[in-house]
């Protein structure tokens, strides 16, 4: 304890204004807790990947190709693809926008629309999807007005129609997008907040118009932090079960994203194809963490370049 308080009393006199110094605390402090960071990635992380592969190539890699032959597999990874191809690029957008708003203008209901951003946070992705089913369930709000009928508030090529929301893929895209709106906004409004409006006045003052401010100002500074809120909603579109599972129906081959799709192979006892399609999603992850390293290590670059230009 007596180095852990010299460190810090070092750290104290630098912040008075002495030359900077590294805090090195005892090595019996760096063994302990580096021991404990390893032992908890090991046990909580690795340990489940490894069992993830391990079951899913336990009778043999032909066995391990096989289960992605599977009609139902296919349709599953199909649509999680497709779902996270609909949800990403509208949860950019809405990012953008917000982000912008909420950190380059003041106005009435800024603290309401940052609240009303967090929500899906504080909400069950259960709540979430149920949420959908009593607005546009058959026995919900506008259910009764998507089925095909008799309408006198439509026209008659809309009372023509069969709309499906629930048990359908835009059921699933709806409540996928909801619980991943918040990643690119909550990445985006203190990026800008910390970067101010200095640089887009001075484009504004220069003569530059609304789009070319945004596109040769704006954008490039928030680059990074928008790839990184991009793959975090990307990584949790595909891998969403809870609100999913309430608004698919479980219709095998066609509203079974993979995480459904790997529930109904658990529950059938058909483990090896199961641990197939989770090494899938698994790989996923791991691919969107690689990308995710990539690009913190490309931003602190770009930082370090800028710093010492």
């Amino acid at each position: 304890m007596a180095g852990i308080a010299s460190s810090l009393t070092e750290k104290q006199g630098s912040a008075r204004g002495g030359t900077p110094r590294v805090i090195r605390n005892p090595l019996w402090v760096r063994v302990l807790f580096m021991t404990i960071a390893f032992v908890f990635v090991a046990f909580f992380l690795v340990l489940p990947l490894s069992a993830v592969f391990g079951e899913a190539l336990r009778k043999g890699l032909r066995v391990y190709l096989a289960s992605f032959n599977d009609p139902d597999a296919l349709s599953a990874i199909k649509l999680t693809l497709l779902t996270a191809l609909c949800a990403v690029p509208a949860n950019l957008v809405f990012g953008i926008a917000a982000s912008w708003c909420i950190a380059k203008f003041d106005f009435r209901g800024k603290a309401l629309l940052t609240t009303l951003i967090d929500l899906p946070f504080a909400v069950s992705p259960v709540i979430s999807g149920l949420i959908y089913v009593l607005v546009f369930g058959l026995q919900g709000w506008l259910g009764p007005y998507l089925g095909a009928g008799d309408h006198p508030w439509f026209g008659e090529w809309f009372n023509q129609q069969d709309i499906k929301i629930i048990f359908a893929v835009p059921g699933i895209v709806l409540a996928t997008m909801f619980v991943t709106f918040p990643f690119v906004a909550r990445e985006l409004i203190p990026l800008m907040q910390a970067q101010g409006s200095d640089e887009e006045y001075a484009a504004l003052t220069l003569g530059a118009s609304g789009w070319q401010m945004f596109w040769r100002v704006t954008l490039p500074n928030i680059k990074w932090g928008l790839f990184y809120g991009v793959i975090l909603c990307n990584a949790r579109a595909m891998g969403e079960f809870g609100a999913v599972s309430v608004v698919s129906g479980h219709i095998r081959g066609e509203t079974n994203t993979m995480p459904l799709h790997i529930e109904i192979l658990y529950n059938e006892y058909n483990f090896v194809a199961a641990f197939a399609v989770s090494s899938l999603l698994a790989l996923l992850a791991l691919v969107t963490l690689v990308l995710k390293s990539l690009i913190e290590w490309q931003h602190a670059r770009t930082r370090k370049d800028a710093a010492s230009a």
